[in-house]
């Protein structure tokens, strides 16, 4: 019996000992786990949370850009030049399209590749790096073709928002507007010196998604600048016509180029400004250099005898003469300093209008002769030439003028018929507009300024009133019967205006290329427009600006004045039209 109590005593002894020592482990383990959990929360909630922070938002954040477009470009009366159309771009994620087993869809592929117009093989080997996140496929492509494409639904082939440029008007004011490139940015024209007004600021939004992609909250809305819009002072209307009669002009004279310009007197705002051969600035595939350049503006040329009433201007304005002096041009030649200035024929004594009528070689070289040198020379600058013309375009020339300290007289002589001097349509046409308004200088626009209250155009005038009439009267008998441009005529309208033919100049003296001009005003009595048309190397039999540039001038002045409604002042002509129509019970 004593043995037995022993055994219990020994196992009582022992079993409380070992209970207690398995429950302080367990219990160290749960509070060890308990305090690392606690400790691990606290070090990411409080000191660290930044790290889980942007792995979730990585996952469900997204920021999305509104899309910006260019502004649009339009004339005058608010017809588009310039619009941007929302297109699409096909771009690749080669890592995706490897992951996904992209390339076994060989057929999907062959249909890609035909809707792109590109090899296949050559597609593949674009995408073959799986290193690379982006790839364009091609840019700027029609909804059309980008829905097409997305139906295909290749792993890693996406597409995504865009704009392209779209220009209405084609190649009618192409070198005016210029271009922009795959990236909407100005590249030429009008869209490179503007690029920053016609470019906007895209807007963003910040949303977040769901496991399922689903948009379930807006965190964060930006709004973005809008796009200037830019009006021009081009009308349309005339734009076209100007560039169809110029067109048609280089084509049946076999020119190299042809240009033209057209006016308005009073503001020196640019109507039209065209050029040919031009270029379609919505298929590029025949862009070249020569044809996208605005050669109104950049090409200069000796004018001829276009320049020939600067130099009764400055006889007129100097006092050495008056409207109704004679000036003895026998007979019809004479040297200065070993070279001869000879006229066509021997016209004997000329009134001013009769050297400007038969363009007069020896009249203006003895007015030009007839005053001092500076005072002739600062007549020219007065009236805008050798400068810019203001309309701040890209790539305008100032034209070619060498400035010398000693003048002889042959070289004052052939700068008062237009030789020794190259200048620009454009400042052609400021002179001629100058002309027009009375003898107040004014620089061109081609941006339509803002018609607020009290605002001018800046202006100066540089000769007087009272001899820009009697010019222009002058330049009138050019276009009547015995002038050397009858062809340059309007209907209806009294014109005054002046050819001008001049050599091309070429290494060592003149070659056999022509330039033809032919600048004028109307109407008269009231002036409205100035257009210049320019004929640059004719090739056929005609290569005298009385037969080419002359009935170009008259068409786009025609066309041009019954299009702004302005009212004909030839009262004889009209008058005979009106007789006409009455009997014929019109």
């Amino acid at each position: 019996m004593k043995r037995t109590k022993s055994r219990r005593g020994a196992k009582q002894n022992v079993t409380p000992s070992l209970v207690h020592w398995r429950f302080v482990v367990v219990l160290i383990a749960v509070v060890s786990v308990f305090v690392v959990l606690a400790v691990r929360a606290a070090y990411i909630q409080v000191i660290e949370p930044d790290a889980l922070i942007e792995q979730g938002d990585s996952r469900t954040l997204r920021t999305r850009d509104m899309p910006s477009y260019r502004g649009l470009i339009t004339d005058r009366n608010g017809a588009e030049l310039a619009v941007s159309v929302p297109v699409r771009a096909i771009y690749a994620d080669p890592k995706i399209i490897h992951d996904r087993d992209g390339f076994s869809q060989n057929r999907r592929w062959e249909a890609l590749a035909d809707v792109l117009g590109q090899d296949v093989n050559e597609l593949r080997e674009r995408v073959s790096n799986p290193e690379r996140r982006f790839v364009y496929l091609q840019r700027q492509v029609s909804p059309a073709m980008a829905e097409y494409v997305d139906k295909l639904d290749i792993p890693g082939i996406y597409l995504r928002r865009e704009s392209r440029r779209y220009y209405p008007t084609g190649e009618v004011a192409a070198q005016i507007i210029g271009i922009t490139d795959v990236d909407d940015n100005g590249i030429e024209g009008l869209e490179r010196l503007y690029d920053e007004w016609l470019t906007g600021t895209p807007g963003s939004r910040k949303i977040r998604r769901d496991a399922k992609g689903r948009q379930v909250e807006i965190l964060e809305t930006k709004s973005g600048e809008a796009a200037g819009n830019l009006q021009l002072t081009i009308d349309q209307r005339i734009q076209a016509l100007a560039y169809r009669e110029i067109k048609e002009a280089m084509l049946y004279y076999q020119a190299s180029s042809a240009s033209a310009i057209v006016l308005d007197v009073h503001t020196g705002e640019v109507l039209a400004m065209v050029n040919a051969p031009s270029f379609n600035p919505n298929d590029r595939s025949d862009v070249a250099p020569h044809r996208m350049r605005n050669r109104v503006i950049t090409d200069a040329f000796e004018p001829g005898s276009a320049l020939k009433p600067m130099a009764v201007l400055a006889a007129l304005e100097f006092g050495g003469v008056k409207v109704g002096d004679i000036v003895d041009t026998n007979p019809g030649w004479m040297r200065l300093g070993g070279s001869l200035v000879k006229d066509f024929r021997n016209y004997g004594e000329l009134t001013l209008e009769g050297i400007i009528q038969h363009s007069s070689n020896m009249g203006t070289s003895k007015l030009a002769l007839s005053v001092p040198k500076p005072f002739l020379l600062d007549t020219y600058y007065n009236m805008g030439l050798m400068s810019d013309t203001g309309s701040n375009m890209p790539g305008e020339s100032n034209g070619i003028f060498h400035e010398r300290s000693r003048w002889s007289e042959f070289e004052l002589a052939t700068l008062s018929f237009g030789y020794g001097i190259s200048v620009t349509t454009a400042q052609l046409a400021r002179m001629y507009a100058t002309l027009g308004n009375g003898g107040i200088k004014r620089p061109l626009q081609i941006i339509k300024k803002p018609q607020t209250e009290g605002w001018q155009p800046a202006e100066e005038r540089v000769i007087s009133e009272k001899n820009a009439a009697a010019i222009l009267e002058m330049m009138e008998s050019v276009t009547q019967k015995g002038g050397t441009a009858v062809k340059a005529a309007v209907p209806g309208y009294r014109v005054a205006g002046k050819t001008g033919t001049s050599r091309k100049a070429v290494a060592g003296g003149y070659g056999e290329e022509y330039v033809n001009i032919f600048a004028g005003v109307a109407p008269v009595s009231n002036p409205q427009l100035v257009t210049v048309v320019l004929i640059n190397e004719p090739g056929g039999d005609l290569y005298h600006a009385g037969d080419t540039a002359a009935p170009v001038f008259s068409a786009i002045m025609g066309g041009s004045l019954q299009l702004l409604n302005i009212a004909p002042d030839d009262k004889q002509v009209t008058s005979t039209l009106w007789m006409k129509g009455a009997g014929n019970g019109s």
